[in-house]
C-alpha cells in the first residue's frame, strides 16, 4: 500500500485535519494525499512558500530565523510548520524546506531537506524537527522528502499524545 493511502488511513483513524507547508516539496505532499479517494475531508489547506519573503508574510516566519540559521534549517521548517498550523484549522502540520540540487547552496550539501512537524493535542502544541540528506535527482529527492514527511507523520503524532514536545 503506498505510503499516502496509509497517511490518509492514519490521519481519518485518528481525526487529524492536515495543513502543509512546503517549499523544496512545492506542494507534492498535498498532491500525494489528493490523490486518495477520500482524502478532501482530511486536508484543511497547503501552502507552497519558496522565497524568504512568502514564508515571512504567509507564514510569520522570522526575518531574524533565516538570517541567523538559513532557508534550509529545522529551525526556519519549525515555524513554517508553526505559521501555517496557526493559519487554519488544521491539527497537524508538515514543514519542508531543502535543497534539491543538484548543486550545493551556501554550503548546505544538495539534497538537504528539514522538515517540521506540529500537532495540537489534548497534551498540547508539539513540534518535531528533523533534517535528512537525499541522494538522487532533483525529482527524486522532492519524491524522497514527500514521501519521508509522510511516513514520518504517524510516529510523531504518537509521541505528541505521548506528551513529548520534540
Amino acid at each position: 500500500m503506498p505510503i499516502a493511502d496509509d497517511t490518509v488511513h492514519y490521519l481519518r483513524e485518528h481525526t487529524l485535519l492536515l495543513t502543509t507547508a512546503e517549499s523544496c516539496t512545492a506542494g507534492k505532499i498535498i498532491t500525494l494525499l489528493s490523490e486518495v479517494e477520500g482524502s478532501g475531508e482530511l486536508i484543511e489547506s497547503g501552502y507552497v512558500v519558496y522565497s524568504p519573503q512568502a514564508k515571512q508574510r504567509l507564514l510569520s516566519v522570522s526575518p531574524d530565523t533565516i538570517a541567523t540559521y538559513n532557508l534550509t534549517s529545522c529551525e526556519v521548517a519549525r515555524e513554517m510548520a508553526l505559521g501555517a498550523l496557526h493559519d487554519s484549522t488544521a491539527n497537524v502540520a508538515v514543514a519542508t524546506t531543502g535543497i534539491l540540487g543538484p548543486e550545493d547552496v551556501d554550503g548546505i550539501p544538495a539534497g538537504t531537506v528539514c522538515f517540521a512537524w506540529a500537532y495540537q493535542t489534548g497534551q498540547g502544541l508539539s513540534v518535531f524537527c528533523r533534517q535528512h540528506r537525499f541522494i538522487g535527482s532533483r525529482c527524486q529527492v522532492q519524491q524522497l522528502a514527500a514521501d519521508h514527511s509522510l511516513k514520518l507523520l504517524p510516529h510523531f503524532h504518537q509521541r505528541a499524545l505521548a506528551g513529548e514536545r520534540g
